[in-house]
């Protein structure tokens, strides 16, 4: 891919300054672009505000350089097995609450459309400096573009008794609020504002465009390979009970602001290690807190209650499952556990044979990896995506992304989509996924339908309805060539998706009475949790 396609737009010699609530900023122009890298929302979450919401900033007088990415909120490094695929970088700081503005207008009045960005990263990792997340052909074509950093992991989302649940949500909402309240002093309108996101990212934005308190403040959503939900509580205080054994420290917010921060992170990375979205486990999430989240995102957007008028744009990759088993070989290990794994992708999925034996029947030659990243990717993501746009026909818009990386073993995985969104095939960190010769029609083309969206609400192909159109990236339809760059098929994965309205959904599966004899053996509950063990022995992987 090849970005910049455009001349760049002759500015002043003078780098721009806009004023915030806070103080004023100096950004940069850069490739015909006003940015503005480092901006506070918030104080540092630290010292007495740690594991507490956040709090506005300290103001400051003259003008504060924006030249530059702020600090990254504390988290661990990525696997060696995940790096070579995956960028993270560090900006070492306390000041970790901070926003980037891309803008191609800076100043009052010109009232452009306004995309925030939340990054993903399993909600331990990522932030808004990583390369690929690059704002500039958003501003280039119109649009004002904000990327946040939120507090990470146990920071963020550990649950305590003595502190407030998910202060990582909250800082988000911070940073919206900000947005509201500053971003027409950098060209953008505060009623065009368009949340999107990316895994954790897009799990975020189902959360804040159901929470009462984010209300008016966005006008559109895109949740890319994420759905809304809220974990059990149980599970995120597993995680973090589980830290404290290894920490010998009660499960206190009082007690781990008293550990060092790198044994912490150190800690938070062994107990995680085992848990992923295939196998479970763990892990940390956003949970039910009868304040900012009062309900079940999910839910209270099917049943209407938030987000009322809002555009949606929602989708997923074909084979999101594949970065999450290939690094580390934990594919291969699938394949070669067999029924066994079959037996704990239906514990995980909580459900009857009749769901794998019926992915076996659609598609015969593939091997039990492959089936068990399907029924857990469509369980966790494809199900709960299609029954939000169900539930709001002709204001959703569905894709996939089914382009296959030039990696070996990748194909069109989980994140692989991000260079083409952002058109920033030309960084090498997003080579890294996609390997080298990328299409950049391919780009032109995603990236120029989530610019329509956030400019109208219309991404350019038609609104959910009756027959569950999917604008499909990256893959040969019938027609001429543009037509293997994105075309609309019709209910592509209706049938798969259809298992899960007859396979049973008991909280553990029943051994039925005459099921595939393979998996039956598997079925029996030791052999399920044993099942699930071996799984995640075999490999730890995180959603990014």
């Amino acid at each position: 891919m090849t970005a910049g396609r455009t001349n760049p737009v002759t500015r002043p010699h003078a780098d721009p300054v806009v004023s915030t609530p806070y103080g004023a900023v100096r950004g940069r122009y850069e490739h015909g672009v006003a940015v503005f890298r480092g901006i506070p929302y918030a104080a540092p979450p630290f010292g007495p505000r740690r594991f507490r919401p956040p709090e506005p900033p300290e103001p400051w007088d003259g003008v504060r350089d924006a030249g530059a990415f702020g600090p990254t909120p504390p988290k661990p490094p990525y696997s060696e097995a995940f790096a070579q695929y995956l960028s993270d970088p560090v900006v070492p700081g306390d000041d970790c609450l901070n926003l980037n503005v891309w803008t191609p207008e800076p100043g009052p009045g010109s009232r452009l459309p306004v995309l925030v960005w939340l990054h993903g990263g399993a909600l331990t990792r990522g932030s808004s400096a990583v390369p690929v997340y690059d704002g500039r052909h958003f501003a280039r074509d119109g649009v004002v573009f904000v990327s946040i950093n939120y507090r990470l992991g146990v920071e963020g989302y550990g649950l305590f008794p003595d502190a407030p649940a998910n202060p990582g949500l909250r800082d988000q909402l911070a940073a919206l609020r900000w947005v509201h309240e500053s971003i027409g002093a950098f060209g953008g309108d505060p009623a065009r504002v368009t949340l999107a996101g990316q895994s954790a990212g897009a799990i975020s934005i189902g959360a804040l465009i159901a929470a009462p308190q984010a209300q008016g403040l966005f006008r559109r959503a895109v949740l890319q390979s994420g759905p809304p939900e809220a974990f059990e509580r149980d599970k995120v205080r597993r995680m973090v009970r589980r830290m404290a054994n290894r920490l010998r420290i009660p499960a206190t917010a009082e007690a781990f602001a008293a550990v060092d921060r790198e044994l912490l992170l150190r800690t938070q990375a062994e107990i995680g290690r085992l848990s992923s979205p295939v196998l479970g486990g763990p892990a940390f999430g956003i949970v039910i807190d009868g304040d900012l989240v009062p309900r079940d995102p999910l839910q209270a957007l099917v049943d209407g209650e938030a987000a009322r008028g809002a555009d949606l744009l929602l989708g997923w990759t074909r084979d999101e499952y594949r970065l999450w088993l290939v690094p580390g070989g934990l594919l291969e290990r699938v394949d070669r556990l067999g029924a066994v794994a079959l037996a704990g992708a239906m514990a995980r999925c909580h459900c009857g044979h009749e769901v794998p034996r019926g992915y076996r029947a659609l598609h015969p030659e593939a091997g039990t990896a492959e089936t068990v990243g399907q029924m857990v990717t469509d369980h966790l993501l494809r199900l709960p995506l299609r029954r939000l746009a169900d539930a709001r026909p002709g204001s959703s818009y569905v894709y996939e992304f089914a382009w296959p990386s030039l990696r070996p073993g990748l194909g069109a995985c989980h994140a692989l989509e991000l260079g083409f969104v952002f058109d920033t095939g030309d960084v090498p960190e997003a080579a890294k996924l996609a390997g080298e010769g990328a299409p950049q029609e391919l780009a032109d083309a995603m990236h120029g339908a989530w610019v329509r969206f956030a400019a109208t609400g219309d991404p350019g192909w038609e609104a959910w309805d009756a027959t569950h159109p999917v604008r499909v990236f990256g893959e040969g339809g019938a027609g001429d060539a543009g037509d293997r760059i994105s075309y609309t098929a019709y209910g592509p994965r209706d049938v798969e998706l259809a298992l899960w309205a007859t396979g049973s959904t008991t909280a553990e599966p029943t051994v039925p009475v005459s099921p595939d004899p393979l998996i039956a053996r598997s079925l029996r509950t030791t052999e399920l949790r044993s099942a699930v063990r071996r799984l995640r022995r075999a490999g730890g992987v995180r959603r990014h």
